[in-house]
Protein backbone atom coordinates (compact mmCIF):
# COMPACT_ATOMS: atom_id res chain seq x y z
CA UNK A 1 0.00 0.00 0.00
CA UNK A 2 1.46 3.33 -1.06
CA UNK A 3 0.96 6.14 1.47
CA UNK A 4 2.80 8.67 -0.72
CA UNK A 5 -0.41 9.14 -2.75
CA UNK A 6 -2.43 9.90 0.42
CA UNK A 7 0.11 12.47 1.61
CA UNK A 8 0.12 14.11 -1.83
CA UNK A 9 -3.65 14.60 -1.53
CA UNK A 10 -3.33 16.12 1.95
CA UNK A 11 -0.67 18.49 0.60
CA UNK A 12 -3.23 20.26 -1.59
CA UNK A 13 -3.79 22.87 1.11
CA UNK A 14 -5.89 25.20 -1.05
CA UNK A 15 -8.36 22.42 -1.86
CA UNK A 16 -8.57 21.39 1.79
CA UNK A 17 -9.26 25.01 2.82
CA UNK A 18 -11.97 25.36 0.15
CA UNK A 19 -13.63 22.14 1.27
CA UNK A 20 -13.46 23.11 4.95
CA UNK A 21 -14.96 26.55 4.24
CA UNK A 22 -17.81 25.04 2.21
CA UNK A 23 -18.53 22.33 4.79
CA UNK A 24 -18.53 24.86 7.63
CA UNK A 25 -21.01 27.07 5.76
CA UNK A 26 -23.21 24.11 4.87
CA UNK A 27 -23.24 22.69 8.42
CA UNK A 28 -26.46 24.33 9.61
CA UNK A 29 -29.94 22.77 9.50
CA UNK A 30 -31.59 25.64 7.61
CA UNK A 31 -28.73 25.96 5.13
CA UNK A 32 -28.89 22.20 4.50
CA UNK A 33 -32.61 22.59 3.77
CA UNK A 34 -31.86 25.43 1.35
CA UNK A 35 -29.29 23.30 -0.45
CA UNK A 36 -31.74 20.39 -0.64
CA UNK A 37 -34.19 22.77 -2.34
CA UNK A 38 -31.54 24.06 -4.76
CA UNK A 39 -29.94 20.76 -5.65
CA UNK A 40 -28.48 21.04 -9.16
CA UNK A 41 -30.90 23.76 -10.20
CA UNK A 42 -31.33 27.50 -9.94
CA UNK A 43 -34.09 28.79 -7.65
CA UNK A 44 -35.37 32.27 -6.82
CA UNK A 45 -35.50 33.49 -3.23
CA UNK A 46 -39.31 33.39 -3.01
CA UNK A 47 -39.42 29.75 -4.11
CA UNK A 48 -36.79 28.90 -1.48
CA UNK A 49 -38.86 30.71 1.18
CA UNK A 50 -42.01 28.80 0.11
CA UNK A 51 -40.22 25.45 0.13
CA UNK A 52 -38.35 25.89 3.42
CA UNK A 53 -41.16 27.63 5.28
CA UNK A 54 -39.49 30.42 7.23
CA UNK A 55 -39.30 34.20 6.84
CA UNK A 56 -37.68 35.80 3.83
CA UNK A 57 -35.31 37.80 6.05
CA UNK A 58 -34.13 34.59 7.74
CA UNK A 59 -33.61 32.86 4.38
CA UNK A 60 -31.81 35.92 3.01
CA UNK A 61 -29.37 35.90 5.95
CA UNK A 62 -28.49 32.26 5.34
CA UNK A 63 -28.25 32.75 1.56
CA UNK A 64 -25.81 35.62 2.20
CA UNK A 65 -23.62 33.35 4.34
CA UNK A 66 -23.60 30.65 1.66
CA UNK A 67 -22.80 33.24 -1.01
CA UNK A 68 -20.05 34.90 1.06
CA UNK A 69 -18.39 31.54 1.69
CA UNK A 70 -18.39 30.78 -2.04
CA UNK A 71 -21.00 28.01 -1.90
CA UNK A 72 -23.68 29.87 -3.89
CA UNK A 73 -23.69 32.22 -6.85
CA UNK A 74 -26.47 34.61 -7.80
CA UNK A 75 -28.08 35.88 -10.98
CA UNK A 76 -30.46 38.83 -11.14
CA UNK A 77 -33.37 38.82 -13.54
CA UNK A 78 -35.55 41.95 -13.31
CA UNK A 79 -36.64 42.06 -9.64
CA UNK A 80 -35.81 38.43 -8.83
CA UNK A 81 -32.55 36.98 -7.56
CA UNK A 82 -31.75 33.38 -8.45
CA UNK A 83 -29.34 31.21 -6.49
CA UNK A 84 -27.35 28.18 -7.58
CA UNK A 85 -24.41 26.17 -6.29
CA UNK A 86 -21.36 27.82 -7.82
CA UNK A 87 -18.56 25.26 -7.60
CA UNK A 88 -18.76 21.89 -9.38
CA UNK A 89 -16.99 20.07 -6.53
CA UNK A 90 -19.37 21.55 -3.96
CA UNK A 91 -22.27 20.62 -6.23
CA UNK A 92 -21.10 16.99 -6.23
CA UNK A 93 -21.04 17.10 -2.44
CA UNK A 94 -24.55 18.54 -2.31
CA UNK A 95 -25.93 16.03 -4.82
CA UNK A 96 -24.57 13.23 -2.63
CA UNK A 97 -25.84 14.94 0.53
CA UNK A 98 -29.32 15.24 -1.01
CA UNK A 99 -29.37 11.53 -1.86
CA UNK A 100 -28.17 10.53 1.60
CA UNK A 101 -30.06 13.01 3.81
CA UNK A 102 -32.88 14.61 1.82
CA UNK A 103 -34.37 11.50 0.27
CA UNK A 104 -33.77 12.72 -3.28
CA UNK A 105 -33.80 9.78 -5.70
CA UNK A 106 -34.22 7.46 -2.72
CA UNK A 107 -36.49 5.15 -4.69
CA UNK A 108 -33.72 4.37 -7.22
CA UNK A 109 -32.33 0.94 -6.38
Amino acid sequence: MNNDHNFALIDKHEHIETAARALKAIAHPLRLKILCVLGEGEVCVQDIVDAVGTSQSNISQHLAILRDKGVLQTRKDANRVYYRVGDQRTLQLIVLMREVFCGADADRS
